[in-house]
């Protein structure tokens, strides 16, 4: 399924310091809610063995992979464990080909013009307007104007289920969460509610089936 995941459900949650001891049960409680992609930052503590642990876990069942991927030796690292998601909150377009010539989706952060058409020359269809906080849904809808109609554009930091609405207005097709879903310790109760409101406040504002 690979990108299909994100058209199922175009949020990435982003579980950056989880440990592989709690990886699973915490995706199991966000596949529950209905997330399908699911992003193990490299800064975290033993980040490819989560994600090992989680494409064994759930095979087809969720697009897995890796985010703040600098190089593309990283790449290669997180496809050797069976990663399909490269997440990064640059635009390095060694990075993009690389995990483009590996058949993985690859979703670049970016901020302006030039830089979304470097990565879309690279290679990448799935672009990441890191952190959305530093803008608004006014800057995403000058970009869109310009930008090819098959690339999508997610809003990563800073967007919840009380204010996506104006982004998927301006054009913004996925989102990116964090903190707000997934921070060390978390409870998993908690985490689900916030979850399904995302998941929610998503279908609501992008008229999913």
């Amino acid at each position: 399924m690979t990108e299909a995941w994100l058209k199922h459900m175009p949020v990435v949650a982003i579980l950056r310091g989880v440990t592989p001891d709690e990886v699973v049960a915490v995706a199991r409680t966000l596949h529950d809610a209905g997330i399908r992609a699911i992003e193990v930052p490299l800064n975290s503590p033993e980040p490819l063995r989560s994600i090992e642990r989680l494409v064994q876990t759930f095979g087809d069942e969720c697009l897995v992979g890796a985010g703040t991927v600098l190089s593309p030796d990283k790449v290669d690292a997180v496809r050797a464990v069976g990663g399909q998601l490269i997440v990064s909150p640059n635009v390095d377009v060694s990075v993009i080909a690389r995990a483009v010539s590996l058949d993985m989706v690859s979703m670049p952060g970016f901020s302006t013009g030039t830089e979304a058409f470097a990565a879309i020359g690279a290679g990448a269809r799935y672009l990441k307007l890191f952190p959305a906080s530093s803008h608004a849904p006014g800057h995403v809808k000058a970009l869109k104007a310009v930008l090819p109609a098959d690339v999508a554009v997610y809003a990563v930091g800073g967007v919840t289920a009380a204010n996506l609405q104006p982004w998927v207005d301006a054009g913004v097709t996925g989102f990116g969460s964090g903190g707000d879903l997934y921070k060390p310790g978390v409870d998993l109760g908690q985490m689900a509610d916030r979850a399904a409101g995302l998941v929610a406040a998503v279908r609501a504002a992008l008229k999913l089936a």
